[in-house]
């Protein structure tokens, strides 16, 4: 901060000010004794000879200054200091940012906004670092359109799967490439899947149609024997609600020791948008180098009744919010927690129950219902920074606002 440098000993009083010490300058030529003080800006180096600062609104001009014999030129400038301060108040010391030899960043962490900053600190202008994985997204079906078409036909729906992922392959930091629709026909898949490997993504991300696409549970399933022909695919059915054709394949590439990944998401869009979200993103997190690449699991209060599936666990959506419980949570209303509103009806064709989705609780499979106020776990999957608050604000700690 801006004021005067001074000798802590001499506390309060009137003293001449001896020069200035400006940020980016040398005080090689400035030094101060006891009765001596030097003005000072933010960043300066302190003079040798002062050990601590006066900030300049605990000073006055000295009034007497100008009523001293001789011209203005001749007038020494003079300063009231009316604090005394410790030795060392408002000092930074050489090295209590960094300590000479310190790691400021160990490999595999991120490296976020401030640890650019950091970085720039010690001079690292450039270093070593994970690329972005490459990702690729495929629409397969006859029925599939593109976005922008106005009249649709018979049968026909509106792509939105393609675009919604290749926004959450973006999101999670991989460079997305578009390579369109898939039509349901062996040779045209087969092509768009060698299309991907010349163009040399990490990932190919497919979903199928509603009903009768690439991943489907039908006899027009040309995906999956693709995969199998082409490479080794580790699962195509699993035991989950929604998501339950996900395909993982993996293709060795020709000339190349690296394998290409290939998730096959399922057609619904609420199921594509989950899958990708528990097995795309993690995966993604990985080849960036994420120590720790898995969602973030918390403990959340529901504010509804939740009716739970006896065939398969269920990844529920919902918003995420922090403040006083609502009346619904019962004996919890009033207390200061996480809680978890649901989004409606989970019927895997609605996209409208992913819109501000930012968790997706953890439903068991079973019987019967999970009542209000019920704690379970829920996995992030969107910026907690975004999320409503509960009734009333959340009060700041006690005193921080005095």
């Amino acid at each position: 901060m801006d004021g005067y440098a001074v000798v802590s000993s001499d506390g309060p009083g009137e003293y001449p000010v001896v020069g200035d010490a400006h940020a980016g300058c040398s005080t090689e030529n400035l030094s101060l004794s006891p009765g001596q003080v030097a003005y000072i800006t933010t960043g300066a180096p302190v003079p040798p000879g002062a050990d601590a600062v006066v900030k300049v609104e605990d000073t006055q001009p000295a009034a007497a200054a100008a009523a001293a014999g001789g011209d203005a030129g001749s007038q020494q400038r003079r300063v009231v200091i009316c604090k005394a301060v410790p030795a060392g108040k408002d000092i930074r010391q050489v090295g209590s940012d960094i300590e000479a030899g310190a790691v400021v960043l160990q490999a595999g962490e991120r490296v976020g906004v401030a640890e650019v900053g950091i970085l720039a600190t010690v001079g690292a202008a450039s270093l070593p670092v994970h690329r972005r994985p490459r990702l690729a997204v495929l629409s397969t079906g006859d029925e599939v359109v593109a976005p922008e078409t106005e009249n649709l036909g018979p049968g026909q729906i509106r792509d939105c799967n393609r675009a919604m992922l290749l926004a959450a392959a973006a999101g999670a930091g991989a460079d997305a490439i578009d390579l369109g629709i898939a039509r349901d026909v062996e040779g045209h898949l087969e092509g768009c899947l060698d299309k991907a490997i010349a163009v040399g993504v990490d990932v190919l991300v497919t979903s199928g149609a509603v009903s009768m696409g690439a991943v489907s549970m039908g006899d027009r399933d040309l995906l999956k024997p693709l995969l199998e022909r082409k490479g080794s695919v580790h699962f195509g059915r699993v035991l989950m609600k929604p998501g339950k054709p996900l395909t993982f394949a993996t293709l060795s590439l020709p000339d190349s020791s690296r394998q290409l990944l290939v998730f096959g998401l399922p057609g619904n869009p609420v199921s594509s948008f989950v899958c990708f979200n528990l097995v795309v993103v993690p995966a993604l997190r990985k080849m960036s180098g994420w120590a720790q690449p898995q969602l973030r699991r918390m403990q959340v209060v529901l504010t509804s009744p939740l009716k739970l599936d006896p065939e398969r666990p269920e990844y529920h959506r919902v918003v995420l919010g922090y403040g006083r419980l609502p009346a619904a949570c019962g004996a919890a209303a009033g207390q200061l927690g996480s809680f978890a509103t649901s989004t409606g009806n989970q019927i895997s064709s609605r996209l409208l129950s992913a819109r501000s989705a930012n968790a997706l609780l953890e439903l068991p499979r079973a019987e019967g219902v999970l009542e209000a106020g019920s704690t379970v776990s829920a996995l992030l999957i969107d910026d907690l920074g975004f999320m409503p608050q509960g009734e009333g604000d959340v009060p700041a700690t006690e005193g921080f606002f005095a």
